[in-house]
């Protein structure tokens, strides 16, 4: 009933002492990595989760969270402009299919059938942020045999996409031999510190967000350069709306704390035409929410949208993961898993006196090569 629904909330960004709801960085000094949660505190996990989902938002402020899902979006960068994240820098520790070295070599160690072991542990400190990395990509060195090998492995790329209907100068970036496609860019956290890192004069990066002005402030950054980078606003689940790159052309698809904020039933669908984006080899890499994550044990009573999607105090929604979740979305969308890890540490802010205990998950997934029959 319309009467039940709460007043809205105003779109003013969460206030100071619920920041966390939406942090990367922490508000530390100091944390510890692979936390193992003892089975009473999962118990009280879940617990807290079944009390503060007990009540939903009414309908009413269900479709009105949806519609003007945009909007909400508009006014969290309209304050906050580019100062609430910070530049990810450990991109790169996490995923080095961003790293320069791995855009000359993708294609050619997968088509090889290289695997890489396990590698020890890689640890980023800056934002919060380090797993276990199951696969570091790494430019091989090169023997007389391998360099005869390369050599016919140039011509199976070669051939194998063949059937890419990419047509020069019919879209931004259509002469570059590495494409970056970032959903979700916000206001260029994870953009630049990919121009700025990445010098390979073949690459371009495309970058979209559902909010005109986050895609406004990464135009207008300095660092911005047109002829490595393209900008557009973007509605990840709207169907209707077309990517401006064509099918089977992008090499890498970036999704940061993006997903989560799309209703659960659009997901899959979402997901899916992303796929279709993605060269016979390309990635996609995701980070996001884990479920029982610290921010959603912090919601309150009648946040919740439905189970384990909340709306913030700005109108922003949220949706927190479980690993198999996030598998089959992508596997059903076609792609095949590299990599699926949960990172719990803890977050220790001894200013404040208070203890966060994080839960993030980190995805790769492959879209598989073409059969040699193809």
């Amino acid at each position: 009933m319309p009467g039940n629904c709460p007043a809205p909330r105003p779109a003013c960004g969460s206030p100071p002492s619920r920041r966390s709801e939406r942090l990367e960085k922490p508000l530390t000094t100091g944390h510890l990595d692979d936390v193992e949660w003892s089975e009473e505190q999962a118990a009280a996990a879940e617990r807290k989760v079944q009390e503060n989902s007990a009540q939903r938002v009414c309908q009413e402020k269900q479709v009105d969270y949806e519609v003007n899902a945009h909007k909400y979006w508009n006014d969290f960068y309209r304050i906050h402009e580019n100062g609430f994240f910070k530049d990810r820098h450990w991109l790169f520790t996490e995923f080095p299919e961003l790293a320069p070295c791995q855009n000359q070599n993708h294609l050619k160690d997968l088509l090889l059938g290289n695997k890489r072991n396990e590698i020890p542990e890689c640890r980023s400190s800056e934002d919060g942020h380090g797993l276990t990395v199951e696969e570091q990509h790494k430019c091989p060195s090169t023997t007389l045999e391998s360099k005869a090998q390369m050599f016919s492995v140039e011509e199976m790329v070669t051939q194998k996409l063949n059937h890419l209907e990419i047509c020069a100068d019919a879209f931004p970036g259509s002469s570059a031999t590495y494409r970056i496609l970032e959903v979700g860019c916000g206001a260029g956290n994870t953009v630049f510190p990919i121009l700025q890192t990445n010098n390979d004069p073949g690459l371009f990066v495309y970058c979209c967000d559902f909010s005109s002005i986050a895609v406004e402030l990464v135009q207008t950054n300095a660092e911005y350069d047109p002829s490595r980078c393209f900008a557009f606003v973007h509605n990840l689940c709207d169907e209707d709306q077309n990517y401006p790159v064509p099918r089977d052309s992008v090499d890498v698809i970036i999704l940061i704390f993006v997903l989560s904020a799309v209703l659960p039933d659009k997901m899959q669908k979402a997901i899916n035409r992303l796929s279709r984006l993605l060269k016979p080899g390309g990635m996609m890499l995701l980070r996001d929410y884990g479920r029982y994550d610290m921010a959603q044990l912090r919601f309150k009573k009648g946040q919740c949208l439905s189970e384990n999607f909340y709306v913030r105090g700005d109108g922003t929604r949220v949706y927190f993961f479980t690993q198999d979740e996030l598998d089959t979305l992508f596997t059903t969308a076609g792609l095949e898993k590299v990599q699926n890890l949960v990172d719990r540490r803890l977050q220790v802010n001894r200013g404040k006196q208070l203890t966060m205990y994080r839960v993030w998950i980190q995805c790769k997934y492959r879209k598989p090569l073409l059969s040699t029959t193809s």
